[in-house]
């Protein structure tokens, strides 16, 4: 695992506000009454959910350090967040919601171990070098 004290970016505390801000959308994509229109590619309901959560998975994995407490985290989030859902009175509780969010987290903590697991650190690299003031 990654030291958790260390942290490889610049920019970290970007990355993580980013990393929340998209648990909010989730949280608030979950509990409003009507959901606006999904592009036709995600129209699908399960894979709406298996990304997100694949996504966050991944993002948290790099923005703090690959952790069980991030997938458990989400795993949690995701079930919770849908059984909320049915006692709205307009949306119900779905338990394959609940199997396609647990998915997405396994697929997101399995991303983490690969190559893909360094996008983030490339990124913050290349922001650093283009935000970065020329020495004299």
């Amino acid at each position: 695992m990654n030291d958790p004290t260390r942290n490889p970016y610049r920019y970290a505390a970007v990355w993580r506000g980013l990393g929340w801000i998209m648990v909010a959308a989730v949280v608030v994509l979950s509990l409003v009454p009507q959901l606006p229109k999904a592009p036709s590619l995600l129209g699908w309901d399960k894979a709406q959910h298996f990304l997100a959560y694949a996504v966050l998975t991944a993002w948290f994995c790099q923005a703090y350090s690959r952790h069980w407490r991030w997938p458990a985290f989400f795993v949690a989030l995701g079930a919770l967040l849908e059984l909320l859902q049915g006692f709205t009175g307009i949306r119900t509780t779905d338990p394959f919601d609940i199997l396609a969010n647990s998915i997405g987290v396994s697929i997101g903590l399995g991303l983490s171990f690969t190559p893909l697991a360094s996008g983030l650190r490339r990124f913050d690299d290349l922001v650093s070098r283009c935000l970065e003031t020329p020495s004299e």
